[in-house]
């Protein structure tokens, strides 16, 4: 992981990427209008990051161009007494997306690799096992139709600091402040290593790992929607094809 800059904008400025995004979010409504209506395959997004990395945002700005009757968007918190009875990829299969559907995971199975192991809430060799169970499952989804895409939001942790800061000094934001937050700071390195354990160990040919710079919002959000684009634009959905009688269709209308 040391070998990315969370800064970088590979050569981009902000105007021409913020115009690339208004192209990509009406490519992406085409595209997910397409995808619905083939009916057979799914997109999953996968969005991980440190705090303030900006996983909402990106959902604001970018996924909001899908249209809302075919996607929906999970937040996998601490496991409920019901989820924490099954095996930790159970709520997620449930949450799996159905034909024609774009779903976005807003943290994911993921924190059973990051947040267990820095917390310790697991015997290492429990979650030690679970790289390994979350390749065979994201092949399972694959092998099934879904197009599974992986985001790990890149932030340093100058800029993290800066956005807490921020947090704090507009009272508008207070509400998305939480002193747990500074925990979780104090815990960087931690997560780090288990992040690059985590993208080394899982990025896979069916489901890759994409690192995104996000110090820069308007770069993370701009590189998200154009690798989201490219892969749909790779599916290639297309309708399913209808017999109508057009004669008879149009002079039945203008009767009417």
């Amino acid at each position: 992981m040391n070998d990315f800059d969370p800064a970088d904008a590979l050569g981009w400025d902000k105007a021409a990427a913020q115009d690339r995004i208004e192209e990509n979010r009406k490519r992406l409504g085409d595209l997910h209008e397409l995808l619905w209506a083939e009916n057979k395959r799914a997109v999953l997004i996968v969005l991980q990051g440190m705090d303030t990395s900006g996983k909402d945002g990106l959902i604001r700005k970018v996924m909001t161009a899908f249209n809302p009757q075919a996607c929906e968007v999970w937040s996998f918190k601490v496991p409920t007494p019901e989820e924490a009875a099954h095996d930790f990829l159970w709520r997620i299969h449930r949450a799996a997306p159905r034909r024609g559907e774009v779903t976005i995971f807003n943290r994911s199975h993921y924190e059973d690799v990051l947040v267990v192991r820095v917390h310790a809430l697991v015997p290492r060799p429990v979650w030690e096992k679970r790289y390994a169970e979350i390749n065979a499952f994201e092949k399972h989804l694959h092998d099934h139709g879904t197009t599974v895409l992986k985001f790990y939001l890149d932030l340093s942790r100058e800029e993290q600091r800066r956005r807490l800061l921020e947090r704090l000094e507009q009272p508008h934001k207070h509400w998305k402040f939480s002193e747990g937050d500074l925990a979780e700071r104090r815990r960087w390195k931690d997560y780090r290593a288990a992040y690059h354990d985590a993208l080394a160990r899982c990025s896979t040919d069916w489901a890759p790992w994409y690192v995104i710079p996000s110090d820069r919002k308007w770069y993370r959000d701009f590189a998200v929607a154009q690798i989201v684009c490219d892969a749909l634009e790779r599916m290639k959905p297309e309708p399913p094809k209808v017999k109508l009688d057009l004669k008879r269709l149009r002079a039945e209308l203008s009767k009417d």
